[in-house]
């Protein structure tokens, strides 16, 4: 994660929970074994470094976010948690695995972060990952864009601050490395939101602040309210707000030789 972004761990935890619901088919995808040394790359408040420890790995988690490590902290003192950027992994051990759940599309410097996770794992370790991939909330940010653009918030309208990129563009980042591939999809899955009536403005709340910088708050909340009014037809089903989530999940490793 980004460490200008500033992190509510509240809010994350009660409406945005999906983030690390979500991760639990990845750690069935890891594979996390007894005494084994893991990385959880973006870790945020910690319930995924949690559960990977349980099988009994040493587990490590890092986040760019002081505020999401210092609540990890409080709910997993048992665990050994850093604040930490991704693109500069600074260890002195080797891991046997990374992993990372809903975190690398916010690295903007993702070559810096595929050098840095590959010199942190030990040789036929494995990297196991999902992040957004290409198209991911497409129609939130088109509208979000467009919107802030009306409002004559034109430099806001053109705010990068995720990366989501396609199999071959990543596969290729990560092969350049020095990993070997193992597995990769992209996957189309709508998420559900937490909030019935507030799902897209609670959404843009937690994630999209990085778009609001210089807006007022009078503008802030009428750009939110009408993100939301005009995404009605694409993300509310049957009364429920959904986000249009588009997944890149790969898995790969440190050769040997």
């Amino acid at each position: 994660m980004k460490a200008t972004e500033t992190w509510n761990p509240d809010l994350y935890n009660d409406k945005h929970s999906f983030v690390y619901d979500y991760g639990n088919s990845l750690i069935e995808l890891l594979e996390p074994k007894n005494g084994e040394h893991i990385l959880d790359v973006g870790c945020g408040s910690g319930q995924l470094t949690s559960q990977i420890a349980s099988f009994g790995s040493s587990t490590v988690g890092i986040d760019s976010s002081e505020t999401m490590i210092m609540d990890a902290r409080i709910r997993f003192p048992q665990l050994r948690f850093e604040v930490m950027d991704a693109s500069d992994l600074k260890f002195q051990e080797k891991f046997d695995a990374v992993f990372s759940n809903a975190a690398l599309h916010w690295v903007l410097d993702s070559r810096g972060a595929a050098v840095s996770m590959f010199n942190c794992l030990n040789p036929g370790g494995r990297l196991v990952l999902e992040m957004g991939g290409k198209g991911n909330v497409q129609a939130i940010i088109e509208s979000l864009r467009k919107i802030l653009a009306k409002y004559g918030y034109h430099k806001q309208a053109a705010h990068e601050q995720w990366f989501f990129p396609s199999i071959a563009v990543y596969a290729a980042i990560l092969e350049d490395a020095g990993f070997r591939i193992k597995l990769a999809q992209h996957f189309d899955r709508p998420t559900l939101l937490a909030a019935e009536e507030s799902g897209i403005t609670d959404w843009l709340t937690m994630f999209a602040d990085g778009f609001f910088v210089g807006v007022n708050a009078k503008d802030r909340i009428a750009i939110m309210n009408q993100v939301q009014d005009d995404l009605k037809e694409r993300c509310l089903v049957e009364g429920k707000w959904y986000a249009d989530y588009k997944r890149l999940r790969i898995v790969a490793e440190r050769p040997i030789s």
